[in-house]
């Protein structure tokens, strides 16, 4: 069999990065090349499994002969990783046996020190240069090796149902994901964090862009002439909360998180994400833009500001809070691999956040990760291990605690 540590490796040296500004599905071809290794791996194992022409994979264990009525159980990843920095040409470390002091990434200069908790662990980071690609690339490597764990014994379980996604960074990995064509009846997702996360709620969220249209004018005679679009987004961004925004919130705090921008005197653009997990605060999040961009056209003309508000996902925790044993059985899937279970709010999203809207109860579990979108990201390959424990728990849980089967609701 295949350990957890020699499949993440070989995943990671796949370039799968996402791109936002893409309008395509997947939004950047090489997303592919990950997607068809899998998919090899997966038959190599005996498992059915299909590649759709969007980049979604689907895979299915059968059940154990009399576990037929037990409900389908997923687990669901995604393929791409974040654009924050560099994706391609990964160079891993690899730490055995972790002494508890500083490592040096690379010939970069940067040092990182993980988790004292995890000295004596295997511990894989970058070099300093790019991303690991970790996330969710830990994920994947768990419910891989999990499939090959279930498939290479006698464990009895209902039908297991596998699902890998693009995307997901730029909150697109469930636009195409067909709920019918996988056919489980709830799911997890891996894709955040330590072993011993179980996440039922996640931000609302919702992304906008604002664009400022100003006059040229020679700065030599620009007086009364000249209205400078840049100027006027610093304006706008300065009328929104100051301390609302990511590095001075925490736990559920929404904020405003301005991301990128670009421009000249002419026409300004920015472009910004906006969460809470409060569904009230949120809506009064994207209240609040507007009206800025009101009074700046009450200011100077109108037409001046433009805003363009598109939300993104949801607080899954409307939809998990009523399948609660999801959660129970996370929690007691984690103590019984000897870790004790965290439930925290997610100060993001998964695809699991827009599937459970669409009909797939999705709580997410952790992948034995850290410092996602980082230079500074590192893997716990003792983490991974025990994320396929849970895995495997889980599976045994639905198979010997029987809940009904869930009808579902396919919405697309």
């Amino acid at each position: 069999m295949k350990s957890v540590e020699e499949r993440f490796l070989k995943y990671v040296s796949f370039d799968t990065q996402s791109d936002e500004n893409s309008l395509s599905t997947p939004s950047t071809e090489k997303q592919f090349r990950l997607a068809e290794y899998i998919v090899d791996e997966l038959r190599t194992l005996g498992i059915k499994a299909v590649l759709t022409d969007k980049c979604y994979v689907y895979a299915s264990i059968p059940a154990t002969r009399g576990y037929e009525n037990v409900p389908a159980l997923g687990f669901i990843a995604h393929l791409d990783t974040s654009d924050a920095e560099s994706g391609a040409n990964i160079k891993p470390q690899i730490i055995k046996s972790w002494d508890g002091n500083a490592i040096a990434l690379g010939k970069s200069g940067l040092e990182l020190t993980p988790h004292k908790h995890l000295a004596g662990h295997t511990i894989i980071t970058t070099d300093g240069t790019t991303l690991l690609g970790a996330d969710d690339k830990s994920g994947i490597a768990a419910i891989m090796t999990a499939a090959e764990r279930v498939v290479s014994s006698t464990l009895p379980h209902g039908k297991i149902c596998i699902g890998f996604t693009p995307d997901e960074e730029i909150g697109r990995g469930a636009d195409f994901f067909d709920i019918g064509l996988f056919e489980a009846d709830f799911a997890y997702t891996a894709d955040g964090g330590a072993p011993e996360l179980i996440e039922k709620e996640n931000f609302n969220a919702a992304a906008a862009t604002v664009m400022f249209k100003g006059m040229s004018a020679h700065p030599g005679s620009a007086k009364n002439a000249m209205l400078n679009a840049q100027r006027v987004a610093m304006e706008f961004y300065s009328m929104l909360p100051a301390d609302e925004i990511p590095e001075k919130t925490s736990d559920r705090q929404g904020f405003y998180h301005l991301t990128h921008s670009s421009g000249t005197v002419s026409a300004f653009e920015q472009h910004y994400i906006i969460r809470d997990h409060d569904a009230e605060l949120f809506e009064n999040r994207k209240r609040v833009m507007c009206e800025c961009a009101e009074k700046l056209n009450a200011k100077y003309s109108s037409g001046t500001v433009e805003l363009k508000i598109r939300e993104q996902y949801r607080n899954m925790a409307e939809v998990i809070d009523k399948y609660p044993f999801l959660v129970e059985k996370a929690k007691q899937a984690i103590s019984d691999a000897g870790l004790v279970p965290i439930e925290n709010p997610i100060r993001g999203g998964t695809d699991g956040a827009r599937l459970s809207f669409m009909g797939l109860p999705c709580p997410n579990l952790g992948y034995g990760a850290y410092n996602a979108h980082s230079v500074m990201e590192y893997a716990d390959v003792e983490g991974m291990n025990k994320v396929c424990d849970i895995i495997i728990n889980l599976i045994s849980s639905f198979a010997t605690d029987q809940h009904p089967k869930k009808k579902r609701k396919h919405v697309k």
